[in-house]
């Protein structure tokens, strides 16, 4: 799991996502105990994640390619996927102006999980990924405009990358201005 980070705002709304897909193999065991690691804090660097991963016998092939964030007809959507163990969950982010929506795809099914209006950050990652941001935005934010936020989340997304090497330094930013009906694209992914 990665970072992605989103805005609503009344005027507008802003997503980026990181572009980072780790790839592990070995044993289930080690492979759980790199990611408990990576995913907590404990692993800073590129070069940190292959040691570690060296040290105890787990391959790993990392990618900086994989766009996580899109823009759809004013919507914005953004997707993470969790892996523990052999589980595999994704949570997706649907953002327009005024208004936002988190679901989660299990078994190819789209369940809405959560819903929010204007005025709101919305952080998806692991739990060092959203407590890095987290941090950023309530120690910087002090209200502002659409451009505000997007400056923010940009430097939030280059704080989070020098402390975890789950994410990525390169990140895909997108926006909108329209006020795009969030339950029809949530429906056209149901039906996909």
């Amino acid at each position: 799991m990665t970072l992605v980070i989103a805005f609503i705002g009344k005027q507008g709304a802003v997503m980026a996502g990181d572009m980072r897909e780790i790839a592990f193999g070995g044993d289930d065991s080690c492979i759980e105990e790199l990611e408990r690691e990576l995913y907590s804090g404990s692993i800073a660097s590129d070069n940190d994640l292959k040691e570690r991963a060296d040290e105890i016998g787990v391959t790993i092939r990392v990618r900086d390619d994989k766009a996580k964030v899109s823009q759809q007809g004013g919507v914005l959507i953004g997707e993470v996927t969790e892996t523990e163990g052999p589980a595999i969950a994704r949570k997706r982010l649907y953002a327009t102006v005024g208004s936002y929506a988190i679901a989660e795809v299990v078994d190819s099914r789209l369940r809405v999980t959560r819903r929010g209006g204007a005025s709101n950050f919305v952080v998806l990652g692991n739990d060092i990924t959203k407590q890095t941001a987290n941090q950023c935005i309530r120690g910087m934010w002090e209200g502002g405009t659409v451009q505000d936020a997007l400056r923010l989340i940009m430097l939030t997304m280059q704080i989070t990358a020098s402390v975890t090497a789950s994410v990525s330094r390169t990140f895909v930013l997108v926006h909108t201005d329209l006020a795009a009906n969030l339950t029809d694209a949530v429906n056209r992914d149901s039906q996909k």
